[in-house]
């Protein structure tokens, strides 16, 4: 009868431990959010996005870390530490915005022939 509790408590913390950084997927913004900027303004509006978009991902694949260390503590140790696993939460959800308005940026960058360059990928650490 234990093996099946202990499987669940498992599966169920597995499944809220918080993304790494290059696992958020963009959440949709429309460029027309962008659409009265000048090309200088866009390229403003990329920096500032970009930079917040670096602070965030440090800190989710921060908790990610964590997570997986109390993961390992949990499966191995201490199985009341897998309680303590953040998961997903609202630095996931800005993560996922910064990189939507990243994507409604660029989006208004070329449709505009602004010719910036966009850096994809994980954004640089600070």
């Amino acid at each position: 009868m234990r093996t099946p509790i202990a499987a669940v408590i498992i599966a169920l913390s597995i499944a809220s431990c918080a993304k790494d950084a290059s696992q958020v997927s963009a959440t949709y913004v429309s460029p027309i959010t962008y659409e009265n900027y000048t090309c200088p303004q866009l390229a403003e509006e990329a920096q500032r996005v970009q930079v917040r978009a670096a602070q965030a991902a440090g800190v989710q694949d921060q908790k990610a870390t964590n997570d997986k260390v109390a993961m390992g503590v949990g499966l191995v140790i201490f199985w009341p530490a897998l309680f303590f696993t953040k998961g997903n939460d609202e630095n996931t959800a800005e993560l996922a915005r910064l990189k939507g308005e990243m994507d409604a940026v660029e989006e208004a960058s070329i449709q505009k022939r602004c010719g910036i360059t966009f850096q994809h990928g994980a954004p640089p650490a600070h």
